[in-house]
């Protein structure tokens, strides 16, 4: 049995909905975040050293990063599902999308919400902080113009994977439409609907 150890509004909301998607069971370990600080609770840090989630364990093994997990899961329990042919160049957009993610997109994103609450003294870096989330989103929003998904081949673990990155951006994504259209059309799939039934509140869902 797969255990997701799955924090209240993160990434691992998406390994969920992944989960639900391969139609694997699993077992979920709630952890919430502290109302102060908003970090992850120190019991993570018994499962892994960087205390952080999502983490999921199969048959003994500790994943961490949901890049990897979406990955893991997909090659060893996916029997072919939600990604291209290893074997095709449709497979290299694939990975790229998914290193992509959380290598490039989040960044940004990230940087806008931790530097907002800095008030006036982080104002030097907003302009550079709003170009590259322009930068990226308008990637993002371009690459999916006249398509459903990321993919040509349909829905994919790159779409799970990246999904965060439009959910996170939600207060933006009224000047993407491509995006919102895309974020919504996830928001809409069946297992994407059962994962927050399982998973609890999620701020993002919207």
């Amino acid at each position: 049995m797969i255990t997701v150890h799955h924090l209240n509004d993160s990434r691992s909301q998406r390994v969920l909905w992944l989960l639900e998607e391969l139609g694997l069971p699993y077992e979920i370990t709630h952890h919430q975040r502290n109302p102060q600080t908003r970090l992850a609770p120190p019991e993570l840090l018994a499962v892994h050293p960087l205390g952080k989630s999502p983490l999921i364990v199969d048959d003994g093994r500790v994943v961490h990063e949901s890049g990897a997990i979406v990955d893991y899961l997909i090659r060893r329990h996916g029997g072919g599902r939600l990604q291209p042919d290893p074997a095709t160049p449709a497979y290299d957009d694939y990975q790229q999308w998914l290193h992509y993610s959380e290598g490039s997109a989040m960044l940004p994103l990230m940087l806008k919400l931790y530097v907002s609450r800095l008030g006036e003294a982080g104002a030097p870096l907003q302009p550079r902080i709003q170009s590259e989330c322009a930068n990226h989103l308008g990637y993002i929003d371009r690459a999916l113009q006249g398509r459903d998904w990321l993919l040509d081949g349909g829905f994919s673990g790159a779409d799970v994977q990246l999904s965060f990155v439009g959910e996170a951006a939600r207060e933006l994504r009224a000047e993407y439409p491509a995006l919102d259209a895309w974020v919504r059309r996830c928001q809409a799939r069946p297992a994407y609907q059962r994962a927050l039934q399982r998973g609890g509140p999620y701020a993002f869902a919207r």
